[in-house]
């Protein structure tokens, strides 16, 4: 290898290295709460492959404790109402919210907490990330893997006054893999999730 192939190569690791150790937060590090109206998780599903089902949920509340200075870290515990599930079903046959929310699906009477709680946190740019965590859905618990943006951290707000730091997300899962395999064929297997959310001190 030549001399200059290998401080190219080398010069590229640094500068890797650099990007992934220079990340922090604009923020103080602290317990943080996520502001419902600011706040939204929304699941969509292949419906018989034509278009993509959405729908979202209204009862949603996250804590981050977070660690400006190394974001790797912190922590998030997020839990959801599965009760609280919207369709925004238009029609007035049936109420498609309770169709969802019964033991077909989501069995809300059952199982009333949709759980996330991290288990690893990884950087991968100078505002991008990884949160591994443990979902707990319809009484089961499995990985889930979230590839996360942060979008901006204001200290502070404009209007709040106080600091905020916001997020988007996107994620997957498999519903069969949680016990919730109605329909699985015409409606899609894979769920996928898009996250929106602000947080600011508790």
């Amino acid at each position: 290898m030549s001399p200059l192939k290998s401080l190219v190569i080398a010069g590229s690791m640094l500068l890797g290295l650099s990007a992934a150790s220079a990340q922090t937060v604009g923020v103080p590090s602290g317990t943080y709460v996520a502001d419902p109206l600011h706040t939204n998780v929304l699941w969509t599903v292949s419906h018989f492959g034509t278009s993509n089902y959405i729908g979202r949920f209204s009862k949603i509340a996250a804590t981050l404790e977070l660690d400006a200075k190394e974001p790797a870290k912190s922590k998030l515990t997020a839990t959801i109402d599965p009760a609280s599930v919207d369709t925004n079903y238009p029609a007035k046959d049936k109420d498609f919210n309770k169709e969802i929310e019964s033991n077909m699906f989501i069995d809300a009477a059952t199982f009333d907490t949709i759980k996330f709680v991290s288990t690893k946190i990884e950087t991968t740019g100078n505002d991008t990330g990884k949160i591994t965590g443990d979902l707990t859905f319809h009484g089961v618990t499995k990985p889930v893997v979230l590839d996360v943006k942060m979008n901006a951290a204001l200290n502070p707000h404009p209007m709040s006054k106080k600091p905020v730091v916001g997020f988007s997300a996107t994620g997957s899962f498999k519903r069969s893999d949680f016990g919730v395999a109605a329909l699985v064929g015409p409606v899609g297997d894979e769920v996928k999730l898009t996250i929106e959310t602000e947080f600011s001190p508790k």
